[in-house]
């Protein structure tokens, strides 16, 4: 469940920015503005938003800096990011993806799609949050109580592999790289290398292959890993 309808609109225009919060305020929802990334960090601190939309092009840092900030911070790596830009070739939108960003508007754009747009992500992400029990084939990880099994037997790992495992079984059958996996899995230790990853999930590997299921984290060379029940 949505824990409120506040959104944060950090655009460096302001008749964007008030154009954008009319449009929310029409459509019920609470917002607050930011002109920079300085501004949108105060904010955030004040009120953590349900959702941030977030101009690409802002003074100083830019908006996809910005998004790699939020989701290396783990207490807004589960915020979800709307990108909102002049920018539409396909490079532009899967670098603000890769980023964090949830989804992508294109200037100009409708004040029905925008709203159509902030429904779809807030719905997406309000989805993803009873993923505390996570099953694949007789592989169990409860987030809560923070265990894992496989065919009912205790499965030990270090508090880095289960947030790896975790990240894996809520995100199947997608290539990651090694890259996206520190952003989404080490937040703010942003000093870590690459290579690291590496270490993680041989480790993770190791402890699963003790029951036969070191298999659903498959290697796709040149890219990254992806964890998938299918060979």
């Amino acid at each position: 469940m949505m824990k409120s309808n506040y959104l944060l609109v950090v655009e460096d225009e302001s008749a964007i920015r008030d154009m954008v919060g009319f449009t929310l305020e029409r459509a019920g929802f609470d917002w607050s503005g930011a002109s920079d990334v300085s501004e949108a960090d105060n904010q955030i601190n004040t009120r953590q938003p349900a959702l941030i939309i977030l101009d690409w092009m802002l003074p100083g840092l830019s908006g996809v800096d910005f998004a790699r900030r939020v989701r290396r911070n783990a207490a807004t790596r589960d915020i979800p990011i709307i990108m909102l830009t002049a920018r539409s070739e396909e490079d532009d939108r899967i670098k603000g993806l890769d980023a964090g960003a949830d989804d992508y508007i294109s200037k100009p754009f409708s004040p029905r799609e925008l709203i159509a747009r902030v429904k779809a992500v807030l719905r997406r992400s309000q989805n993803n949050e009873p993923d505390s029990n996570l099953q694949v084939n007789a592989l169990r990880l409860d987030a809560t109580s923070h265990r894992v099994t496989i065919e009912n037997h205790p499965v030990d790992m270090g508090p880095t592999e289960f947030r790896l495992l975790h990240f894996f079984m809520t995100h199947p059958d997608r290539v990651y790289s090694r890259s996206q996996l520190l952003d989404s899995v080490w937040g703010n230790n942003v000093y870590i290398e690459d290579r690291t990853v590496d270490v993680h999930i041989r480790r993770l590997r190791k402890v699963l292959a003790v029951h036969g299921y070191d298999t659903l984290i498959q290697t796709v060379r040149g890219t990254g890993y992806r964890f998938s029940a299918q060979v």
